[in-house]
């Protein structure tokens, strides 16, 4: 590997601020900010989403229905393709 050309690789703390959850791991990411975990003396980055809180890999996105995409369609609009007779 060439000197002086990569960025700093160092293990980093990111807090999820939404889950109130802490990962580490190793990033190149810059930051002024440091946190005391573990004993050592860490850079420290704020996070909205994470895995920890993002819908999709918690499992509480919004389902539809099992049914498909032609149910839902003639359930909202089949009333006005199939007009009942009085």
């Amino acid at each position: 590997m060439k000197a002086g050309i990569h960025p700093d690789y160092r293990t980093v703390v990111f807090h999820d601020t939404s889950a109130d959850t802490y990962f580490t791991v190793g990033s190149t990411i810059r930051t002024d900010r440091t946190i005391e975990w573990e004993g050592r003396e860490l850079p420290y980055v704020t996070l909205e989403v994470s895995s920890a809180s993002h819908p999709y890999y918690t499992g509480k996105q919004k389902e539809f229905s099992k049914e498909g995409s032609t149910a839902r369609f003639q359930q909202r609009f089949g009333r006005f393709l199939n007009p009942k007779s009085a």
